[in-house]
């Protein structure tokens, strides 16, 4: 039997699905990862833009990244990999679960509904003195954006560097993969924590798919080589 044949039996066998996906899912949308040729940490240091206190002593310069990458995000569009787990979605209905390390709103675009966003949404802009937040369209940068409600800076409504997890979405996806049959690991280096911890706390059988081994594949159930977007609709 093959390596695919078994993952797609134990998909098909699953009961309840929890799914982690990281930026390699997004690659082929056009969407640079952080990690590894091309990555957006090769050019970029991310002390210098992806922290409290990169923002805090020039909040110019983070904005204008974020902008850019507003605009990256927002002339990609879904693949085949994040069409195949909506559609899985939609077939398990309350027995699946999303969890994703991406910030690019891809998952939502392509058509899933439960989501779990552990790094925040880059779309988001919040509020740095009150709670106010929303969908934010904007991708060009003009100037510093202000809270409509209090007057104080907005900032991008992702989780920096040095920055907790929202609590409420981390011990939702906690429950999640330690109540799950399966858990599939798509386009993620397994290198940035706490979320790839939550591999751990699988109590069942771990597809991984990834174009390179992680430091969790010798230890997964079974691993997939290849793109996100070609395995995930075979092994739907």
């Amino acid at each position: 039997m093959s390596a695919l044949e078994k993952a797609k039996r134990l998909v098909a066998g699953a009961t309840t699905i929890a799914v982690l996906t990281g930026a390699g899912i997004s690659a082929e949308s056009g969407v640079p990862v952080f990690r590894g040729p091309g990555g957006l940490w090769r050019d970029y240091r991310p002390e210098d833009l992806a922290t409290p206190e990169a923002f805090a002593r020039d909040p110019k310069l983070v904005w204008e990244w974020y902008m850019w990458r507003r605009g990256l995000v927002a002339r990609a569009e879904p693949n085949a990999g994040h069409r195949a787990l909506a559609e899985l979605e939609r077939r398990m209905g309350g027995g699946f679960t999303l969890i994703t390390q991406n910030v690019d709103g891809l998952h939502e675009r392509a058509g899933s509904k439960r989501i779990l966003k552990v790094h925040g949404d880059i779309r988001v802009s919040r509020c740095t003195q009150c709670a106010y937040q929303f969908l934010d369209k904007t991708a060009k940068f003009t100037e510093i954006p202000v809270c409509p409600e209090c007057g104080a800076m907005l900032r991008p409504g992702v989780v920096w560097f040095g920055e907790g997890l929202p609590r409420l979405v981390w011990e939702e996806a906690e429950r999640a993969v330690h109540g799950c049959r399966v858990l599939i690991v798509a386009g993620t280096s397994a290198q940035v924590y706490p979320a790839a911890g939550l591999i751990d706390l699988a109590p069942g059988a771990t597809i991984e798919i990834n174009i390179d081994d992680t430091a969790y594949t010798p230890g997964v159930t079974v691993s997939l080589r290849g793109p996100c977007g070609e395995l995930l609709p075979q092994l739907i």
